[in-house]
């Protein structure tokens, strides 16, 4: 469990450094148990170029604290949607980028941030081909996380090929087997939003 939470830390610093996760924005989770479901998650408030191990909290299946000191953050239920739509899913993390931020308007009447033909795209897992075209579905923002867990809980239940969901000017979720695969995912996408970006 501490090796867990230290390489979230890690990952909650470099992401800082690289712009993905300025201030208090963005939270990180791994899977701690699937029978019951448990996970430990980045508690809210907390700068993410700053965090430690005690910056995390275990949460159970209802989003309840069972261990750790914090306030487990609002977004806790779009994590256990996530575990719970994807068996295989390890690690989530959910970025807050410039980029990403920007085509998530630019694309939300298209209904998803649509990216083919890149080299890059062969870092995400299972994709072997250049020649890919990903999607990465827009949702609308809301405070209502009962009602946006339900949004994604069907995303997820009518696209089983996506790596990441994006939530309309808000930040990115995406999901790996493990932390490194999960992080992988967020370099893959950042470095694909920036270039998609760019050539708008």
């Amino acid at each position: 469990m501490k090796h867990t939470v230290q390489e979230l830390a890690d990952v909650g610093r470099e992401f800082y450094r690289r712009g993905w996760a300025l201030g208090t924005s963005g939270n990180f989770s791994a899977l701690v148990g699937r029978e019951p479901l448990r996970m430990t998650i980045t508690a809210s408030g907390n700068e993410k170029g700053m965090l430690d191990d005690e910056h995390f909290l275990e949460v159970d299946d209802q989003g309840e604290v069972v261990a750790g000191e914090g306030r487990q953050s609002a977004e806790t239920s779009l994590h256990l949607t996530i575990y719970r739509m994807r068996p295989a899913a390890g690690a989530v993390l959910h970025t807050h980028s410039v980029w990403g931020t920007i085509l998530s308007d630019a694309f939300y009447d298209k209904g998803a941030i649509v990216i083919e033909g890149y080299e890059m795209l062969k870092g995400l897992a299972g994709v072997t081909t250049h020649e890919h075209s990903e999607r990465v579905p827009i949702t609308e923002n809301s405070q209502d996380y009962m009602a946006l867990a339900g949004t994604i809980e069907n995303i997820l239940r009518d696209d089983n090929d996506i790596h990441a969901i994006y939530l309309r000017r808000h930040g990115l979720y995406t999901w790996g087997r493990d932390i490194a695969e999960a992080k992988r995912h967020v370099e893959i996408f950042e470095f694909l939003f920036e270039v998609l970006g760019r050539s708008q």
